[in-house]
């Protein structure tokens, strides 16, 4: 029998037991707090590489974050999403780091979430936000926080209780098969969505919640961005749950086709005679609309579901955190 050798462990320089981590800034005018934000992870993971996306700002953020050490990047389609999307295709590493760039995530948290995505070979690990003072945490953003993760907690039978979190990490295999469609602060549900979409094993960690700096302002409004997740939420619902979603309206149309003909056929039954001749018309065509939905539901359930083995393929194609073994795709330095 041949003698299988190892696979190498250092191939052209790169040493393969050492993950490379990468830490993802997106920024819109954020020059109050870019510097200390890559002070502060460059002191709590000094082996990361870390990259600021400037999104058009106006200010000195991408002056000063080049000044603190960053690697500073450029997306001119405005919006998180966008940000995120073109950081995803951009970067290569095993480990990425995504957080805010306003100074309100804990950057100490970021080896204990790293090293738990590796021992436990996870492909996201979610810091739950948990704010030292009231103002720090709008009332609104928590009750819209909590609403919204009861929404996709039912809908996707999961339990995570900080879903708009913008401090994550993630493995090289999840970053890769994910298909960013988002343009703005929904991304951070899409994100929640495609790990339970594919059953990925993922886990929640309590960090600290900071107020922005002195000089920096939220870019988020209550109502606005509200109504904007409720409605990312929905479509979610359509698209990656079709036929619960079709059904249920089918089943609602239905339900109402029946309240309208009930009292028709009972009529008819007991004097032969259809008096209301619209409404028994009405309740035909919703009963009508009520099996389109549902067959519709059944076809996209069938067209979701090819899209959910070809995900699928593409995360299984990558190497998965913490695991040892072949090159797989790494880019040489």
């Amino acid at each position: 029998m041949p003698k299988v050798e190892a696979m190498p462990t250092v191939v052209a320089g790169l040493d393969l037991t050492v993950p490379r981590i990468a830490v993802l800034v997106p920024c819109f005018n954020e020059e109050t707090a870019i510097s200390k934000v890559v002070a502060d992870f460059r002191a709590a993971l000094p082996e990361a590489t870390i990259h600021v996306y400037d999104n058009n700002s106006t200010d000195r953020t991408v002056e000063l974050a080049r000044r603190a050490g960053a690697v500073v990047g450029r997306e001119t389609h405005q919006g998180k999403g966008n940000v995120v999307r073109r950081m995803f295709a951009d970067v290569d590493a095993d480990v990425f780091v995504l957080v805010d760039g306003d100074a309100t995530y804990d950057a100490g948290s970021a080896r204990p979430m790293v090293a738990r995505l590796l021992e436990e070979q996870l492909d996201m690990v979610v810091a739950a936000r948990v704010h030292r003072e009231e103002t720090t945490y709008r009332a609104g953003h928590r009750f819209g926080n909590r609403l919204f993760c009861a929404a996709v907690d039912w809908t996707f039978n999961a339990s995570f209780t900080d879903i708009l979190s913008g401090y994550r990490v993630f493995s090289r295999r999840f970053v890769k098969s994910f298909p960013v469609l988002s343009r703005g602060f929904e991304i951070e549900i899409e994100l929640t969505v495609h790990a339970l979409e594919l059953e990925l094993p993922t886990a929640e960690l309590p960090t600290p919640y900071f107020s922005r700096p002195v000089g920096s302002t939220s870019k988020l409004n209550t109502w606005r961005d509200g109504l904007r997740l409720l409605a990312t939420i929905i479509d979610l619902c359509r698209s990656e749950r079709p036929l619960a979603f079709f059904g249920a309206v089918g089943l609602g149309l239905a339900f109402i086709s029946l309240a309208l003909a009930v009292p028709i056929f009972a009529t008819f039954l007991e004097q032969g005679i259809v008096p209301r001749l619209p409404t028994a018309v009405l309740s035909t065509g919703l009963m009508l609309l009520a099996f389109l939905f549902a067959m519709a539901g059944l076809i996209l359930d069938t067209v979701t579901r090819g899209r959910r083995e070809m995900k699928l393929l593409a995360y299984l194609a990558q190497r998965a955190p913490g695991a040892t073994g072949g090159v797989s795709d790494r880019r040489r330095p």
